[in-house]
């Protein structure tokens, strides 16, 4: 099983990027799906979610801002995010597998190793 990320980088502010995570090993229709993202000295966040049947979650900070999507043809999972911020910059995960406890706390079966997005002021 093996999850890669990929179309972080360097930004400025308000401009966008937009994330790829390749899945191989399973069936990505079979697995919600989701994105978490973490920055030095900060905890883990997760940031949206779209299960089996599309239905999709956004981090508050993030809502109206980043669109989450899958493409099981293509065994693919997406994070279009727009209007950056510099407090959006952190290594951005993808997940499989994932459940959203009732703290709103993201766990997951597998995660990939992570794409840095760097959003300058």
């Amino acid at each position: 099983i093996h999850l890669a990320e990929s179309g972080g980088g360097l930004v400025q502010a308000g401009n966008s990027l937009t994330l790829a995570c390749e899945v191989s090993g399973f069936t990505l229709a079979n697995y919600g799906m989701g994105w978490f993202r973490q920055a030095p000295g900060k905890e883990r966040e997760g940031v949206s979610y779209i299960s089996r049947d599309g239905r999709t979650t956004y981090e508050e900070s993030v809502e109206g801002r980043f669109t989450i999507s899958r493409d099981n043809a293509k065994n693919t999972l997406y994070l279009q995010m727009s209007s950056l911020k510099p407090e959006d910059t952190a290594v951005y995960h993808c997940a499989a597998g994932v459940i959203i406890t009732p703290e709103g706390n993201y766990e997951y079966d597998y995660s990939g190793q992570g794409t840095q997005v760097t959003v300058s002021s």
